[in-house]
């Protein structure tokens, strides 16, 4: 969920690797954290463009050294430029710009200090958002539950931006790369902007599978059994390309 922006104070200038100041624009800052504002914002962008959130829903963030580039609040995708770069560091502190982050930052932090995220990706993804309303997890529909760790668990409900939000989240990421959020959303993380993205679709995918074989009158879909999901993810190990 994303609330309205507004302005922050002044604060001082690089630290903890990162360089430059609130409010001024890429050509001040350390160039990775410029090249990662960049993909943030194309990944935030995506998200709508892919249908996953609507208007300024959902959030996305990136972990550079110790500092949380982050998605503003409020502020529409398309807007973001170059000179809107948000950032805090591990303690919620902001350390650049002089937007207000999202309001799920409590979220995005939580992740970061309790696994080796590298990136988060969290939309209101309508098919994944209906299952959740529906069970405690996601039935095991395909093989590719366990690219995400294993049956993706539903978080329990809670108000938006809230620790109690954060922590039933954490609880259902446990073990897990991605989980539901009761009436609410998903949320993924990886090594990365693109490895999170892709999870994010993936479940979302996942979802839209399971509504549509469950939605068949008299019918009831097959499902895989722990035994074929732990093979599935030892050959997921292997998938791709090497070197």
């Amino acid at each position: 969920m994303a609330e309205q922006h507004g302005t922050g104070q002044e604060a001082e200038g690089a630290e903890r690797g990162v360089t430059g100041t609130r409010g001024e624009g890429s050509a001040e800052l350390g160039e990775g954290v410029a090249e990662a504002w960049a993909e943030l914002v194309d990944t935030a962008r995506r998200t709508v463009a892919d249908g996953l959130v609507v208007g300024t829903s959902g959030n996305v963030s990136v972990r550079v050294g110790d500092t949380v580039l982050v998605t503003p609040s409020g502020v529409p995708y398309d807007r973001l430029t170059p000179a809107d770069v948000t950032g805090v560091d591990l303690t919620g502190r902001q350390v650049l710009g002089a937007l207000v982050p999202t309001s799920e930052l409590p979220l995005h932090l939580g992740v970061y200090r309790t696994t080796d995220a590298r990136a988060v990706v969290h939309t209101h993804a309508v098919h994944a958002t209906a299952v959740s309303t529906l069970v405690d997890e996601l039935p095991a529909i395909h093989y590719m539950t366990a690219a995400l760790g294993g049956p993706v668990r539903v978080a329990r409900y809670a108000t938006y931006g809230t620790p109690e939000l954060a922590e039933n989240t954490l609880r259902a990421l446990d073990g897990r790369t991605g989980c539901l959020m009761r009436n609410h959303g998903t949320l993924t993380h990886g090594a990365g902007l693109a490895q999170a993205y892709d999870r994010t679709a993936q479940l979302e995918w996942m979802c839209r599978v399971w509504l549509t074989a469950s939605s068949v009158p008299g019918m009831t879909p097959t499902l895989l059994s722990r035994e074929q999901l732990a093979e599935a993810g030892e050959r997921l190990r292997g998938y791709g390309q090497r070197g």
